[in-house]
């Protein structure tokens, strides 16, 4: 458990929002559904880059680097030429962990046919998980309801920040000790 209160990093991948030419909505949109859910101390930083894979590459490293417990990282998941988010994060993940990406487009599926386009994933690098996310905030809420439950272990497993869920929201799952 880390003794420093922990970091969540929210980043947003849109040509658009970081021209300021398109409201940002991921990124509010992230930070109030942590905001929620999460009733442990946890400080969140907001970004805001540019589609592409290198520059996702770039911000996700320099956050791993930060020690960011979780990174969620909004936009750029989709088919379109721009959308290298995916491309962006395997190039610092050093495990992946597709069990995320799979019950994210499940949970879509449900409300939109679209879903199936996504190409939403999580993994790890170093002591930060990764979670890729769409950009709308019912969407990002969508997926983050079905996966979040397994959040707060997976963090303990790496040895990033301890964070605690409120139970009636999200019940974080953490085995019992024998």
């Amino acid at each position: 458990m880390s003794k420093s209160q922990p970091h969540a990093a929210i980043v947003t991948v849109s040509d658009r929002a970081f021209a300021g030419e398109y409201e940002d909505k991921g990124g509010p949109g992230c930070e109030d559904w942590l905001g929620g859910v999460v009733t442990s101390p946890l400080s969140i930083t907001r970004h805001i880059i540019p589609d592409g894979r290198e520059s996702v590459a770039e911000k996700l490293r320099e956050l791993v680097a930060q020690e960011a417990c979780l990174i969620l990282v909004t936009g750029g998941t989709g088919p379109a030429p721009r959308d290298e988010t995916p491309e962006g994060v395997a190039d610092v993940l050093e495990k992946e962990l597709l069990g995320f990406g799979e019950e994210m487009r499940r949970a879509s599926l449900e409300e939109v046919p679209t879903a199936i386009l996504s190409r939403q994933t999580a993994g790890i690098a170093g002591k930060s998980l990764i979670i890729t996310l769409p950009g709308k905030p019912s969407a990002i809420a969508t997926c983050l309801n079905r996966v979040f439950a397994a959040v707060p272990y997976c963090l303990d497993l790496i040895g990033a920040g301890y964070i605690e869920t409120d139970p009636a929201k999200i019940k974080a799952f953490r085995p019992k000790a024998k």
